[in-house]
């Protein structure tokens, strides 16, 4: 394939065109999200705190809903000892970041963006208790907690949901343009079924891959990996071995806040990508099988 100006400037245009094309949709499902976490993120961490033994399953449950800062006000309830380190996990695994405004803004099928949602949530209540039930005799060290959004100025509160909701949308479409337009330029450069054959006949390095895509602390995962099973590159185990492990900014504060326990803080990491290399591995084989999917 040839490659010039003019294949740059097409390869540009589309990018710039299909990115323009996910403002609406993006701010509609922002100024859902905003309004849903204004009027019920206090309750929401009020019961997860007096979950007690229950907690990986009302993490895991509560953990799909789509909230920019749940997984950092886990954190934080975490490193002060208000929750187990199962919980936490739970949410951990079960948070989703960017995946669903961008499948919703791609008019993705409700059905595949249930199930993926189900099965994060399940794996995530799973090995919360799994987890739980392995330390039970670790105990949890008291910190203070901090308010990382107020830090970050990720939530803008004091703005209202509106501005909130226009600076999420511009902030996810510079994300979304970037990571698109260098995809873009990958496949055409490369071919997108030179890729496909190769993740299909390496099947078992998708998960492996993904999983650390996840561990990248920000939106930024989530919006490589929804955009990698867009494109077809990746397929659904994998993609969802990535959302298991992506904790959009939890894991920044769990290193912040819980310093003195780096120790601790590096095997919660590496719980999380284990467990979304394994769960990626064991779902490569009912999507073969046509199980599930």
């Amino acid at each position: 394939m040839k490659w010039g100006k003019y294949k740059m400037q097409e390869v540009l245009l589309d990018t710039v065109v299909d990115s323009i094309k996910l403002i609406p949709f993006l701010f509609i499902t922002y100024l859902i999200m905003e309004f849903l976490e204004n009027r019920t993120s206090d309750k929401l961490k009020n019961k997860i705190q007096k979950s007690g033994k229950f907690g990986p399953l009302l993490g895991g449950i509560l953990g799909i809903i789509p909230q920019c800062g749940f997984a950092a006000s886990s954190t934080n309830l975490y490193s002060a000892g208000l929750i187990s380190v199962g919980t936490l996990m739970a949410v951990y695994l079960s948070t989703s970041d960017e995946m669903l405004p961008i499948f919703i803004s791609q008019r993705v099928g409700l059905d595949i963006i249930i199930k993926i949602l189900a099965i994060k949530c399940i794996f995530g209540v799973a090995f919360g208790f799994l987890i739980d039930f392995i330390f039970t005799k670790i105990k949890v060290k008291q910190h203070k907690p901090v308010d990382i959004c107020e830090e970050d100025q990720c939530h803008c509160e004091e703005n209202g949901i509106l501005k909130a909701s226009i600076v999420h949308t511009l902030h996810i479409m510079i994300y979304i343009f970037i990571i698109t337009l260098v995809l873009n330029i990958a496949i055409e450069l490369i071919g997108i079924d030179t890729i496909s054959n190769f993740v299909q006949a390496n099947s078992f390095l998708g998960p492996i891959v993904c999983s650390l895509i996840g561990l990248i602390p920000n939106c930024a995962a989530s919006v490589i990996l929804t955009n990698l099973y867009l494109s077809n590159v990746i397929n659904m185990a994998s993609l969802i071995s990535g959302l298991l492990t992506g904790a959009g900014v939890g894991l920044i504060v769990l290193f912040r806040i819980n310093k003195k326990s780096i120790k601790e803080n590096l095997c919660i990491m590496g719980i999380l990508y284990f467990i979304g290399v394994i769960s990626g591995l064991l779902l490569q084989i009912p999507l073969g099988t046509g199980f599930f999917w």
